[in-house]
């Protein structure tokens, strides 16, 4: 099993007292399964939480990461791989349609999937299991 975490620290007013809350906020691989968590205190009245969950990550935290990290775009490493294993992970590790794995998989072939690092190391986990190579490379959006 891989292992890939990436977070990033970010600021905000704190809802209970205006004061600076700072959060630490991430994704990582547990287990073969993509997760997100968050966590927070305020630095003036200590007001604290933590969440977690399973799944792509809510878009706040997605973003931060992306401005904080750049984005991973993931190709395949042969435009000849075959279609059905690819189509077979990306409906299991994404849940698509077989028609969104279809665009998903020609987006693979040409220009590459962009995402976090966590997101694309994950999918590319799944092609693997698949026998379908893959290449991870930092990219502009």
């Amino acid at each position: 099993m891989i292992t890939v975490t990436q977070g990033v620290k970010v600021t905000s007013p704190c809802a209970t007292c205006g004061g600076m809350l700072v959060r630490d906020v991430g994704q990582f691989i547990d287990r073969g399964q993509l997760r997100w968590g968050a966590e927070g205190r305020c630095q003036v009245c200590g007001s604290a939480w933590c969440e977690m969950g399973t799944g792509p990550a809510p878009e706040e935290i997605r973003q931060a990461l992306l401005a904080e990290h750049g984005v991973t775009r993931l190709h395949l490493a042969t435009r000849e791989a075959s279609l059905v294993p690819v189509l077979r992970a990306l409906r299991e590790v994404r849940h698509l349609s077989l028609g969104e794995a279809r665009l998903a998989a020609a987006d693979l072939r040409g220009a590459g999937m962009v995402g976090t690092s966590v997101e694309m190391a994950h999918l590319a986990e799944g092609l693997r299991k698949r026998s379908v190579t893959t290449t991870l490379a930092p990219s502009p959006i």
